[in-house]
């Protein structure tokens, strides 16, 4: 239904046409939103997260595993960025996003896999699930907290 039909459709029965209106610029918001958080995914398979910091606010916090990174920019300098350069691929597989408004913010689900080959030691593969929240900042969405965990896949 396009929608000036819908306005029309929504006057007629006497709904605000508002009501219509907003699956539309949800539906727009969502792909945003699973947009942004493609972009960082991509960042981090190609060992490269410069540019990243424009995907979240300047005050994000970052948690991951059970403890506090502080700001994206602390994480990126002392975690991530160091992380990065330590490895040789870092490949995600199984990847599933889940987006849902509340009020002004977006929360975002996603469960994956992901294979690390360190430039030494061990591979690492392990399933991961990550929570952001994202709320929009000059018509961007940005993520605001992002939460991630992980553990071994169990022995089948």
């Amino acid at each position: 239904m396009n929608s000036r039909l819908a306005v029309a459709l929504a006057v007629s029965l006497g709904l605000p046409a508002v009501a219509i209106a907003q699956p539309t610029a949800r539906t727009a918001d969502t792909r945003a939103v699973q947009a942004v958080l493609q972009q960082y995914k991509a960042a981090i398979e190609k060992l490269d997260a410069r540019g990243t910091e424009r995907l979240f606010t300047s005050d994000a916090q970052i948690f991951e595993t059970g403890g506090s990174e502080g700001t994206y920019a602390s994480y990126l300098s002392r975690h991530l960025g160091p992380e990065l350069a330590a490895f040789k691929s870092f490949k995600f597989s199984d990847y599933k996003v889940s987006v849902r408004f509340e009020g002004p913010v977006a929360l975002a689900t996603e469960s994956y896999r992901y294979r690390i080959e360190p430039k030494t030691g061990e591979i690492a593969e392990r399933l991961g699930v990550a929570t952001s929240v994202l709320k929009k900042v000059g018509g961007s969405w940005k993520i605001l907290s992002m939460h991630g965990s992980a553990r071994r896949p169990r022995a089948s």
